[in-house]
């Protein structure tokens, strides 16, 4: 296993972590739409709150595909005609999302909840099949010699992939939440900060349930102990955290470790899966290496020149984005959209 190899496994886990920490945030609004918004104004101020930078956060995934496409294209090709059906429902998850905001903006006032329902629905796909696939992956899949998947309902529907698929989908709602008190003004910002005091009590439970069944069902553990136990420790105590900073009235903090408590778990995936991309149900033997799955060197090479020149410009874009529209979101007059 070589340098270059090791990095772009690094720069996948880096580029995962940046699409969880902002597009989670989006996630979390787009269901928040339906349990936080009393009101049509209400609805319309928080979708206003990430109107300008939902569809730029997105992009993180888009980079991480085409990145895993160009760097591992064994782990790429596995893992994408192994999860077909999965990754087509996280991606309706994410059209009928996408398409909700420009169709309630333009239609008349009596289909805005239709659509309010479209945003939410398809807000809660994405990251709950993002854990379906994420944790059924860690568990263990069905994949021989040849790096084929052949997977029935119960490989991908689980009991551990399914707490994972609710605690990925209550991580991002909560960080929606701490972005909702941040950022809009007035009641939706307070009802936001109340109702992620009590969640956050619920998330643990779901934590000490997903480490639990981490430790018995896939061998983290025993590959990785220290750095397993460390990313659970970072798990909970940045979800304490967060908890802690919203009853001390200090959203940009509670925002800030919400985001970090998913970045922890992307870390944990990857950090359990070092050195192997995908693992084998079948036999250890089957498991899909970052030594054999990768790319050439020359291959790895260009692509990390063509990093180093891109990856600035596109973080410098993106933090001069956030500081244009870095004002509070006001409650939208009678009659705007």
């Amino acid at each position: 296993m070589e340098y270059l190899q090791i990095i772009w496994f690094i720069l996948l886990a880096v580029l995962f972590s940046g699409f969880f920490f902002l597009d989670g945030f989006d996630f979390g609004v787009g269901m928040a739409v339906k349990t936080l918004g009393h009101n049509e104004k209400e609805r319309t101020q928080i979708i206003n709150s990430i109107g300008p930078v939902w569809d730029g956060n997105e992009v993180w995934l888009i980079t991480a595909g085409g990145a895993m496409f160009a760097s591992f294209p064994n782990w790429y090709a596995t893992l994408f005609s192994g999860y077909y059906l999965i990754l087509l429902l996280i991606l309706v998850g994410l059209i009928i999302r996408g398409v909700s905001f420009e169709f309630r903006a333009n239609c008349p006032d009596y289909r805005k909840p239709l659509w309010d329902n479209v945003l939410a629905l398809g807000s809660f796909m994405a990251p709950f099949f993002l854990g379906i696939m994420f944790i059924s992956m860690i568990k263990g899949m069905p994949i021989d010699a040849a790096g084929n998947m052949s997977a029935h309902f119960f490989d991908y529907f689980n009991w551990f992939s399914i707490v994972g698929g609710i605690a990925l989908t209550l991580l991002t709602y909560l960080h929606g939440l701490n972005y909702l008190s941040l950022k809009p003004t007035g009641v939706v910002s307070e009802r936001a900060q109340n109702y992620a005091q009590g969640l956050y009590w619920v998330l643990y439970a779901g934590e000490v349930i997903f480490a639990l069944l981490l430790i018995f069902q896939t061998d983290f553990l025993r590959v990785h102990p220290i750095l397993t136990l460390l990313c659970l420790v970072l798990i909970v105590g940045f979800s304490v955290a967060a908890h802690v900073f919203t009853f001390r009235n200090r959203q940009g903090w509670a925002f800030a470790f919400s985001g970090l408590t998913l970045v922890s778990l992307v870390a944990l995936i990857f950090c359990g899966l070092f050195p192997r991309v995908m693992i084998s149900s079948i036999s250890s033997k089957f498991d899909l290496m970052i030594k054999t799955a990768s790319s050439s060197h020359y291959t790895l090479i260009v692509m990390t020149i063509a990093t180093v020149i891109l990856v600035p410009c596109i973080l410098a874009y993106t933090i001069w984005a956030y500081w244009i529209f870095r004002k509070r979101i006001e409650m939208p007059a009678v009659g705007e959209n």
